[in-house]
């Protein structure tokens, strides 16, 4: 079966997305994790490492599926995505012990209480992702809304990779904003403008999920190193380090 030139714009998109998504992981996570372990410079627990090949394993697999459907290639798009719920558990339970990681090696900086607010966001980023990927499951009969599902949940996993690129602009201020937020988001804003050129309107689930994605982040930001930010987040970094 042949595949026509709306199709192929429409599924290039998709393709697109996962290339740009493995291209901000190698760059975004090169200067902190890539390089440094090339030279043998990087330590941490067994469980970083578990996590970087789940989350790339991931990103992977969403290039490699927009690929398969691009040429038609449905059953082993399906087969794929049985794996593919695996490796979105993966991704997910191992985000919370590498934002663990990261407290206490902030907590090592000297940043103290600081240190602890940064996990909350690791709770609400593996919540969100896991979230989208279920659903993304549940409707994996209803094509429209399985792929954006999957292209939301994409997008929220890549939230780190762009927060990564504030290492190659250190002078830039307010790195949450432009780097967490700007930069990361960017993504959901270029989808709804394909939505709308190659479809003629937003589809309801990329639009309000979009959006609450957006506002979610802006609230982090917004949130971010306040009292009830941390005595939220100091909690759960204790609960789950248990």
């Amino acid at each position: 079966m042949g595949i026509s030139k709306t199709s192929t714009y429409k599924n290039l998109f998709f393709i697109s997305i996962g290339t740009v998504g493995l291209l901000a992981v190698l760059i975004g996570f090169s200067k902190t994790f890539i390089i440094p372990v090339s030279k043998g410079s990087f330590t941490a627990p067994i469980i970083i490492y578990i996590h970087g090949a789940f989350a790339f394993s991931w990103i992977s697999l969403f290039f490699i599926q927009a690929t398969l459907i691009r040429y038609n290639n449905f059953q082993l798009h399906k087969k794929l995505g049985i794996i593919g719920v695996f490796i979105a558990i993966g991704a997910a339970a191992t985000i919370l012990p590498a934002g663990i990681f990261s407290v206490q090696k902030q907590l090592k900086q000297g940043l103290d209480e600081t240190a602890f607010s940064s996990f909350l966001g690791t709770v609400t980023t593996a919540v969100m992702y896991l979230a989208l990927v279920i659903a993304g499951i549940i409707n994996r009969k209803k094509p429209q809304i399985h792929k954006r599902l999957m292209l939301l949940a994409t997008i929220v996993l890549l939230w780190p990779a762009w927060f990564r690129f504030r290492h190659y602009f250190p002078s830039i201020t307010r790195p949450d904003i432009w780097f967490a937020i700007v930069l990361a988001d960017s993504l959901i804003i270029i989808s709804f403008i394909w939505d709308k050129i190659a479809n003629g309107k937003i589809h309801r689930t990329l639009l309000y999920i979009g959006l609450f994605i957006i506002a979610e982040h802006f609230f982090e930001a917004y949130m971010f190193d306040t009292t009830p930010w941390r005595s939220l987040s100091k909690p759960l970094y204790y609960f789950f380090r248990l």
